[in-house]
């Protein structure tokens, strides 16, 4: 499906358009999916006659985007004044298909979700992403388990993606704002709701220092059936999922799932076999799930290396004047590609590091995305 981009992704007419198809009473995503593979773009379907939305709909479906109910006029002035309504460092914005934030990885996906709203961080969309999920009634092994794993694979530069529930989520998200690869929550409500409330500190640091993320319109409360549903999007964001906790019947299953009918890697952290939240992560390791033990394990399988140390570089007065990065750079123009290639570091963390350098005045951006060392005055 092709969707045509529109200049100013955020524009008014823009957003509210996408609004209008996806939320206009007796459409949903599917009917909304199939006018937008017909007619490219939420304007062209809105557009369109009645009569040539029928050659792709019901008769009903293609009446319904006649007329704006004033539940779609009060949610798109809703939506207005949250995106401009913004916290200072927190930036609201919203994702769609023709977006070129939208994140690649759900492009893969049977089901990708057509608009995401995004609160923080939306360049972590493009990170190379590894789902951490488990049980709400956590262990107190199993909570740290879940935070030491986030905060090792944050370090090494991967986004730790999980869904801001109790227990596990709470504790991956909390392990993974320690390191540059940060994280994103998916939630299952309206990003103008926290759920579970106890997570509103948690939450107010995401959006700060992460992402939080969801496809559902303002004002959308915590229902049931929406949380498998936002699971296919943490399984879809990231290139393996890891179970830390889960018994039999849990959604983590669900999530687990999703990424090996995805083609990417299940993970599993065994436990006793006496607990009963240890029994969903050993089913999945009977099913061919990794059972992993360490960090170290799960970004063995997907390739990452972490980072070197960086070396510090010393002058005659033994004040420190460059480091690892600066001296793989040297004093020639080069790619982020022959950086990754010279230091091990992964794309994330170099653009961090660069970004650092730059804003600094010791690194020069220069077009054709090179970059060059800035020699001291």
């Amino acid at each position: 499906m092709t969707v045509s981009p529109s200049p100013e992704l955020n524009a008014p007419e823009d957003w509210a358009a996408w609004l209008r198809l996806l939320e206009t009473p007796g459409l949903g995503r599917e009917s909304a999916r199939k006018l937008l593979a017909a007619f490219g773009s939420p304007d062209a379907v809105i557009a369109a006659s009645t009569a040539a939305r029928k050659e792709v709909v019901g008769p009903s479906t293609a009446a319904a985007l006649e007329l704006e109910s004033p539940a779609l006029e009060r949610l798109t002035e809703a939506t207005r004044c949250w995106l401009h309504e913004a916290p200072p460092g927190s930036p609201r914005r919203l994702v769609t298909l023709g977006d070129p934030l939208y994140p690649p990885a759900l492009l893969e996906m049977a089901d990708p979700p057509l608009l995401l709203y995004a609160q923080g961080r939306a360049e972590l969309l493009q990170a190379t992403g590894v789902a951490i999920v488990g049980s709400r009634q956590a262990t107190p092994q199993g909570l740290e388990n879940a935070r030491s794993f986030a905060a090792a694979l944050s370090e090494a530069g991967l986004t730790v993606v999980s869904g801001l529930a109790q227990g596990i989520d709470g504790a991956a998200h909390e392990g993974a704002l320690q390191g540059p690869g940060s994280t994103i929550a998916v939630v299952g409500t309206g990003l103008d709701q926290v759920y579970p409330k106890r997570h509103a500190a948690l939450a107010q640091r995401l959006s700060l220092q992460g992402l939080i993320l969801s496809e559902y319109a303002l004002g959308t409360p915590p229902l049931a059936e929406n949380f498998p549903q936002r699971n296919r999007i943490i399984a879809g964001l990231s290139r393996g999922t890891l179970v830390v906790e889960a018994a039999l019947q849990s959604g983590s299953l669900i999530s687990a799932r999703l990424a090996s009918e995805a083609g990417r890697d299940v993970f599993a952290i065994p436990g006793s076999i006496h607990s009963p939240q240890s029994r969903g992560c050993h089913w999945l390791i009977k099913q061919g799930a990794k059972l992993v033990e360490s960090a170290q394990d799960v970004l063995d399988e997907i390739q990452v290396r972490p980072p070197p140390v960086a070396a510090e570089v010393r002058d005659n007065s033994g004040e420190a004047s460059g480091d690892a990065l600066l001296e793989a750079l040297g004093f020639e123009p080069a790619t982020l590609d022959a950086l990754v290639a010279r230091t091990g570091w992964s794309p994330q963390q170099l653009n961090i590091r660069l970004l650092e350098l730059e804003l600094g005045g010791r690194v020069a951006r220069l077009p054709g995305q090179l970059f060059q060392r800035v020699s001291a005055a």
